[in-house]
This record gives C-alpha cells, sequence and structure tokens, in this order.
C-alpha cells in the first residue's frame, strides 16, 4: 500500500473530527454570552423575604436534611447526587457537576443549607461552611464555555487544514508528513486549553485567565507549527534508512601496486 492510499481514510477521518470539533467550537462560543448575563443576574438576586411559593429570581435559604448521597464513583455519564429532604418530609434531588468539596462528605443525616433561585437548589452549603455549586448552578459555566471554544475551536481549525492539506497531496510524502505535523499541534493547543481551564478553576482565577494564560502558549505553538512544517517540506524530517548490504558476496580487494591483475593466484611457475 503506496502512502497515498494509506493517507486518504485516514485524511477522511481527521476531516470529520475536525468538521465535528469546529461545529462544537462554534455551539459553545453561541451560549458564552448567555452564561454570563445568566452569572451576573445571580450575583445580583436580592435575599426572598419570604418563602416563594414559585420559582422567583430571588434567592431563598433552605435548610434541608440530607437523605441519601451517592458519588457514582466509576460509573460513566453519571454526575454525584444527593436526595435531600425538606422539614416537612418533601424530597428534593439535586446533582453536582464535581464531588468536592461539599458533595463528597455527604452522609444521611447530615443538615445542609440550599439556595433555591428560579426554583432550583444551585448550591449546597455544609455545617462546616463549605459550598458547592450544582449542575443547576450558574457559576462557573461562563468560564467551561470559554474553554471549550479555544479547545474545539483550534482543535477544529488546524485539524481542518491539515487533513484537506493530506487529502490533496496524498502522493506525496514530504507534504503529508507536514499535514500531520499541522494536525498534532492543533491536537496539542486543544489540551492546552483544557489543562488552562482546569487550572483556572482550581484556583478559582477570574474568566480573564483563561485567555491570558492561553493565547501566549497558543502562538508558541504555532510557531512551532510552522517551523516543523516547513523542515517536512523541506525533507528534514525523512527517515534516513541505511542502505540494504549486497548479496553478491565480499568483494575482493584490488591487486598489490605492480602486479598484473590475472598474475596473482594463476598458480603457473618456472621449471
Amino acid at each position: 500500500m503506496g502512502p497515498g492510499e494509506h493517507n486518504g481514510p485516514r485524511g477522511v477521518m481527521w476531516l470529520l473530527i475536525a468538521v465535528v470539533a469546529l461545529v462544537g467550537g462554534v455551539a459553545t462560543a453561541s451560549e458564552i454570552r448567555g452564561a454570563l448575563e445568566r452569572e451576573r443576574a445571580y450575583r445580583a438576586a436580592p435575599v426572598c423575604a419570604s418563602v416563594p411559593v414559585k420559582p422567583s429570581p430571588c434567592v431563598w435559604r433552605q435548610r434541608f436534611t440530607v437523605r441519601t448521597a451517592d458519588l457514582h464513583r466509576g460509573k460513566r455519564n453519571e454526575s454525584p447526587e444527593a436526595r435531600l429532604s425538606l422539614p416537612s418530609g418533601k424530597p428534593w434531588r439535586v446533582t453536582f457537576r464535581q464531588t468536592d468539596p461539599v458533595a463528597s462528605e455527604l452522609g444521611p443525616g447530615d443538615k445542609v443549607v440550599g439556595l433555591i433561585w428560579h426554583g432550583q437548589v444551585v448550591e449546597v452549603r455544609d455545617a462546616e461552611g463549605r459550598r458547592q455549586q450544582t449542575s443547576d448552578g450558574p457559576m462557573g459555566w461562563p468560564e467551561d464555555r470559554l474553554g471549550g471554544t479555544l479547545a474545539c475551536g483550534s482543535f477544529g481549525l488546524t485539524g481542518l487544514v491539515g487533513a484537506v492539506w493530506s487529502l490533496f497531496a496524498r502522493s506525496n510524502r514530504r507534504h503529508a508528513r507536514a499535514a500531520a505535523v499541522v494536525r498534532w499541534h492543533g491536537v496539542g493547543m486543544a489540551v492546552t486549553a483544557l489543562l488552562t481551564l482546569w487550572a483556572q478553576s482550581a484556583n478559582d482565577w477570574p474568566m480573564w485567565a483563561i485567555p491570558a494564560i492561553w493565547v501566549p502558549l497558543a502562538l508558541l505553538g504555532l510557531a512551532s507549527m510552522v517551523a516543523f512544517a516547513i523542515a517536512a517540506l523541506r525533507g528534514d524530517l525523512d527517515d534516513e534508512t541505511p542502505a540494504a548490504p549486497s548479496s553478491a558476496g565480499p568483494v575482493s580487494p584490488p591487486p598489490p601496486a605492480g602486479v598484473p591483475g590475472g598474475a596473482a593466484g594463476s598458480g603457473s611457475g618456472h621449471s
């Protein structure tokens, strides 16, 4: 199988993945503004004067008792959850996006305070004062959307360029290698965006810290991508394989100077 035949299906696969990533990046980018507006509305929400009887834009602090808590460790697509109980006995189920700092410490009988906003428990606070957003909480979503946009967008764009390049240059080994360099640098920039999002969330940095950290690293990645792609086009990344040894047997050394070529080893002598 030649290089062109091998790179064809691979290029199509990369093309499909890049298109999906670009669509995901556009979708997450369109949600950033709405997430910011919802977060700002929650920060500015007043405290309810009385228990709300219907979903309200004010915030009400409600005491709950934990009935059960399940972290769903080792289960895919299962979020940590807890079943709370109102003083009246009415159950209330909440889920969390992660286990720490509150969900992992919950147990049956624990007393917690839930913040209710628009008819949903958006935050849970334990007896020690630790707080954690639930899956319905508005905090942190803008940062997640921004990180997803950077990861999907950077990988989608570079992956698309690399995939189209490889499809149009299937018969040229150097161009195929340069296209692979472009694609894998896109993967690196996407991973960098996810790591930046993780660092921002773990250290509770402001949202602007994500682009402030990622953009310089992405520029370094782009410079590296261009340098390696040029090196691939020049052939600097080609594999240098040693020449195969000849099967004709060892080569006889040349005869010493001054000796006729046919005289050596003739076996003739003087009588």
